[in-house]
């Protein structure tokens, strides 16, 4: 028995690479399953294949496995929002309209979590993470909503004269808001079985573009009253 495990701690160390993926990818699709606290380290190694050790020599334990699947995740949402934007202000040679800010904006937020299953899984385990915390304090503000938040809202008082910026840190909150709505409206009729009449994603981008760029230029010229 002990040479086994022997072999099997060298063999981990050796693959480390493969092993180590594989060890997120298992483990985020059994948090976002069955929660963290449902989800032990056995779970987890029986089916990426690897021994109960693996986990402890590549995270630390589980606790820290749950992290670097979040980090993974929130380290690449945030560049897909922030690229959107950048991408939006430089190929309108940094004066975009608002209409076609909020859209590139507001497709790269739902479009992740709507047209993939790895989108819908994430989505999942977001949720399941703002029910039942897990994380370290201020990994979720500091690691997606506070830089994207402020970039957006940067963005927002150079294509819309007459914005301050904590008027524009508003109007972002209120268009994070809708986004997150559609989504949880998408998955309670999704997971609850009712059936909803299903929008097409491009009409819903249009209502929140619509909608959201009348609101903020209401409330630009509010300001210069």
């Amino acid at each position: 028995m002990e040479r086994t495990e022997t072999h099997d701690t060298e063999l981990t160390a050796t693959e480390g690479g493969p092993t180590r993926e594989r060890l997120i990818e298992v483990a985020e699709r059994l948090f976002s399953e069955r929660g963290f606290a449902a989800t032990s380290v056995r779970h987890i190694t029986a089916e990426a294949g690897c021994n109960l050790a693996a986990v402890n020599y590549h995270f630390g334990g589980k606790d820290q496995l749950y992290e670097e699947v979040f980090r993974r995740r929130l380290e690449a949402t945030r560049e897909q929002r922030l690229a959107s934007i950048r991408r939006t202000v430089a190929e309108a040679g940094g004066s975009p309209s608002l209409e076609a800010l909020l859209r590139s904006f507001a497709t790269a937020f739902l479009e992740p979590f709507m047209a993939t299953s790895e989108g819908r899984q994430w989505h999942r385990l977001l949720r399941r993470e703002l029910h039942e915390p897990h994380l370290p304090q201020g990994m979720f503000v500091g690691g997606i909503i506070t830089p994207v938040y402020e970039e957006l809202a940067a963005a927002l008082v150079r294509v819309c004269p007459g914005l301050g910026l904590e008027t524009a840190r508003y109007c972002t909150y209120s268009v994070v808001g809708q986004l997150i709505q559609l989504l949880r409206v998408e998955r309670y009729a999704e997971e609850s079985g009712e059936r909803v009449a299903k929008v097409p994603l491009p009409e819903l981008i249009d209502h929140v573009v619509l909608f959201s760029a009348a609101g903020i230029r209401a409330a630009a010229a509010e300001v210069r009253q």
